[in-house]
Formats: C-alpha cells, sequence, structure tokens
C-alpha cells in the first residue's frame, strides 16, 4: 500500500508539475492563432482608417424564427468564454453571434488606430448586415456592455433588446479620477505577470476563489505576456483602454429605445481608476449594488435583475444562477 500510494503521490506531483511547466510555456502571438475556441471561427474584413482589417466571429444560425443573440465580449476576455452562454443558447433556438472586436481576440490589433466604442459598433452592424441580420437581441459584458450601449444608441432599429449584464461605463469616470495618458497604461501592461493576472482576478472576479476553469480563462492573457508580439498587445491594451475614460455612454442612457435588462452581480466592485481619484474626491467608484439601481432609473423601459454575493462574472461564476435569470431577460418584453 505504501509503494502505491507513493507511486500516486509522484505521479500527481508530476501531472502539477507539468501542469504549471504547460502555463509557463504558454507563448500566444498577437491574434491568438495557436489558441483554440470552442466553435469554428470566421474572418469577417473590414476596410478602416486606411487599413484592412480582419474581425473573428462565431456564428451559429438560429432555429425557426427564433431571433439571433449578439454577445459582446469584456476588455480581459474575447469570444471564448461565451461557449456555456452559447450552448444554451442554441439548444433554446436561438441563433449567436459572438465577434471578437478589432483590437481584441483573434481579430486584427492595428498599433495605429483610433479605437472608440462607436467605431467597434460599426464594425460590428457590418458584420450583422453581412450575415444578412436584420435584428437582433444585443449582450455585453462589462467593457462590452459599454460597447452594447453605444450600438444600441446608433442602430436603435436593428436592436430588438438590449442586455447589460455587469457593464462598466455605468459611471462617468473623468468626473471622479485624472485622466491618463495611454503611455500609463502601456507602462502597466508590460509590467504585467501571469502570477499578477491570477492575483487580480481572483481577488476581483471570484471574491478570492479559484478553479481550473477561472484559470483556464487567463491562459491566452499569459501565452500574450509570453508571447513574441507582448510589446503590441501591451499599446493596444493601453488604447482601448482610453475609450473607457474618455467616451462615456451613462449620459445618454435615458435615449435608449427599446427594452433593456440589466443583470448585476452585487459584489461586483469594478471601478475603473479608483487608484487615481482627483483630489477631494470621496465618492466610491464601482458599487454595483447601487449602480444597477441608478441605472435602471435612468431607463424607461428597464428591469434589473440582480444576483446577490456574484461579483464581475455572472456568467462564469455561477452558471445556473445566470442562466435562470437570462432565459427571464429573454423572455420578458
Amino acid at each position: 500500500m505504501y509503494k502505491i500510494g507513493l507511486l500516486s503521490l509522484l505521479l500527481l506531483t508530476s501531472l502539477v508539475i507539468s501542469a504549471e511547466t504547460d502555463t509557463k510555456r504558454l507563448s500566444y502571438n498577437a491574434e491568438l492563432s495557436n489558441y483554440s475556441y470552442d466553435f469554428n471561427v470566421n474572418f469577417f474584413t473590414i476596410e478602416s482608417q486606411q487599413q484592412t482589417l480582419k474581425m473573428a466571429y462565431i456564428y451559429l444560425p438560429a432555429k425557426g424564427d427564433k431571433p439571433v443573440v449578439t454577445l459582446m465580449h469584456g476588455k480581459n476576455f474575447n469570444a471564448h468564454y461565451w461557449t456555456p452562454t452559447a450552448q444554451l443558447l442554441q439548444s433554446l433556438g436561438y441563433g449567436v453571434l459572438m465577434p471578437d472586436q478589432i483590437g481584441f481576440g483573434k481579430s486584427s490589433k492595428p498599433t495605429d488606430y483610433q479605437y472608440s466604442f462607436a467605431a467597434l459598433a460599426h464594425h460590428t452592424h457590418a458584420l450583422l448586415e453581412s450575415l444578412n441580420i436584420k435584428k437582433s437581441i444585443v449582450l455585453g459584458h462589462s467593457m462590452g456592455g459599454m460597447l452594447a450601449s453605444r450600438f444600441a444608441l446608433m442602430h436603435p432599429n436593428t436592436t430588438e433588446k438590449l442586455i447589460l449584464m455587469n457593464p462598466i461605463g455605468l459611471e462617468n469616470y473623468l468626473e471622479y479620477v485624472d485622466y491618463k495618458d495611454t503611455n500609463f497604461f502601456y507602462k502597466s501592461e508590460l509590467a504585467k505577470t501571469p502570477a499578477g493576472v491570477k492575483k487580480y482576478q481572483q481577488k476581483n472576479y471570484y471574491d478570492g476563489q479559484w478553479n481550473s476553469q477561472f484559470e483556464s480563462l487567463t491562459h491566452f492573457i499569459t501565452g500574450q505576456i509570453q508571447g513574441p508580439d507582448k510589446e503590441q498587445i501591451a499599446w493596444v491594451n493601453a488604447k482601448t483602454y482610453d475609450m473607457i475614460f474618455t467616451q462615456p455612454v451613462i449620459t445618454e442612457f435615458s435615449n435608449f429605445k427599446m427594452p433593456v435588462k440589466l443583470i448585476i452581480g452585487t459584489r461586483d466592485r469594478t471601478g475603473p481608476g479608483r487608484n487615481w481619484k482627483k483630489q477631494g474626491i470621496n465618492y466610491e467608484l464601482g458599487r454595483y449594488d447601487k449602480l444597477g439601481k441608478s441605472a435602471a432609473a435612468l431607463i424607461s423601459n428597464a428591469e434589473l435583475f440582480e444576483l446577490n454575493d456574484l461579483g464581475h462574472l455572472p456568467h462564469i461564476e455561477d452558471f445556473a444562477r445566470f442562466k435562470n435569470v437570462l432565459l427571464k431577460a429573454l423572455e420578458d418584453q
């Protein structure tokens, strides 16, 4: 028994060491060429700002007369983290469109480019048109919530319903924080380490919890930190931070024409810029237990679904609870 137990321990130790070594050896280029998604990835060509760009996307057609749900990812993620949500929607007959926005995921990452939510919304609308999708339910998470909001404001006739899940941008950040030049974010991005990414996400996304699923969602970041295009990724990430601070959407929430559903994990405290607030500002950023209510009050046709004790990623942290709320948001008019 001792020999078998020792052998098992050695094998387990070997697997752990191997897993750690594999993580240390992860290396991905700017467009994640050797990083696999769970669905086939297509590419849509975009001519923009005197450049030819490619926009990666996954499209799962609807069954019957079910609508298409367009899923917009957050800043630290890509289309891949929508897999369980897409599988659920497909099982119910919904079509699903999952773009990687320009500057993210497997899409082009131009460094000489003026990134804006309006431009990304424009590209996404062009993608829908190319697929002959006339109307879509639009669901945005985190930074994708800011993008989804801008999309809905620009294309109200295309947006059948807007669902915002723990969106950032429920505050106009420059009211409370000092503006930082893109060089500031570039230095911060270059200083990122895999251990630091894990520490940040574990603390801020999952309330100190960690598991293999949470870990797997950091692998593409780890691989790019350790990859050949680290400087390019850092600069593009820095430029897309600027959108968050300089292109608010909360000031236009009263202009939404379509039904809006807010899905809010109330434990979330995401507050971009909280470490460089303006002198004399005592306002606490990122209080999602309050922000959901205040945002809903600005929208004439809004419904708020609060998920107590969940944080920034309800669809990852507790998919069962998220599923129940999502189905209500999809069905309610």
